[in-house]
């Protein structure tokens, strides 16, 4: 079937369960993957919001996954530094870990795209705190394969 990216707390398209947002706990919700693609060392996600009035806007860069994690609980700590060596870069909230979706009220439904990328190389090598574009920069020539996730929200 393929690399794929899912989640216990909703489903490709379905909208994104409260407690996930700027309205509930802001917490991360829990993410398993599947069919790992042959070489993957390592993983990193970017969660981003492509329907921001601002533009593109980034909730969460998670990277240096190890390779043998089969997923994400639900609540990661919002810590840059994270066990088994895995990092967290700054949002474009301004903070580290993941910043929940969180559109302007009356804005309509905003989709948000969890990108799981397995990559080849152990560590991209870049510190905690990193932005997605040293983070891209960083994968860029060394991504295997994407998993997407989507999922909806509005206030």
């Amino acid at each position: 079937m393929g690399f794929i990216l899912k989640s216990a707390a909703f489903k490709e398209g379905e909208a994104v369960p409260r407690e996930y947002t700027c309205e509930g706990n802001d917490t991360s919700p829990p993410l398993i993957w599947e069919s790992l693609p042959e070489g993957t060392k390592s993983l990193a996600m970017i969660v981003e919001d492509p329907d921001a009035p601002i533009g593109t806007f980034t909730h969460w860069i998670i990277y240096d996954i190890p390779a043998n994690l089969k997923g994400l609980e639900s609540s990661v700590s919002q810590a840059a530094a994270l066990p088994g060596g895995m990092k967290q870069g700054t949002n474009d909230f301004g903070k580290t870990g993941y910043g929940g979706p969180c559109p302007p009220r009356g804005h309509g439904r905003h989709r948000y795209y969890f990108i799981l990328k397995a990559l080849d190389v152990e560590t991209l090598g870049i510190p905690p705190r990193s932005g997605k574009s040293e983070a891209l920069k960083a994968a860029k020539g060394h991504v295997l394969a994407e998993a997407k996730l989507m999922g909806v929200f509005q206030r």
